[in-house]
């Protein structure tokens, strides 16, 4: 295996990975609903959001996420990951405050490594892409 290819396994991997998380957080919004809304309102000062609400934002999400594991238009759908994990490790700022009563936050931060490296490195992101050739997969 060439250097190419191992980068680009390297970078599946990321992406699944990133996809999982990304996944669980949108179904959350789609089946857990109320859970979610305490989350923004918590997290983002956006408080009475309803379910039609949240539902819309869940379906944006999944066709984000779904764009983004299938390695659809890169510069869009990896840069709306990163924009999105982004607001969310930012906005929970005041967790990092209190690290050992919230150590699970600090996990956002080399998952939000991985959606830069993603971004950064999307034209060598090759395999199981939209569009990527035969010998690339």
């Amino acid at each position: 295996m060439n250097d190419r290819e191992r980068i680009s396994t390297a970078l599946l991997a990321l992406r699944i990975g990133v996809f999982i998380v990304m996944f669980m957080w949108t179904l959350d919004k789609l089946v857990n609903v109320q859970h979610a809304s305490r989350v923004f309102e918590n997290f983002y000062g956006l408080d009475g959001l309803g379910s039609g609400v949240m539902a819309a934002i869940g379906v944006a999400e999944l066709i984000l996420i779904l764009a983004f594991v299938a390695g659809y238009q890169k510069r869009i759908s990896y840069g709306g990951v990163l924009i999105l994990h982004g607001i969310s490790t930012l906005s929970s700022y005041r967790q990092y405050l209190d690290p050992f009563n919230n150590l699970l936050f600090f996990a956002a931060w080399p998952m939000l490594a991985a959606c830069f490296a993603l971004f950064w490195l999307r034209d060598l992101d090759t395999q199981w892409t939209v569009g990527a050739s035969h010998a690339s997969r």
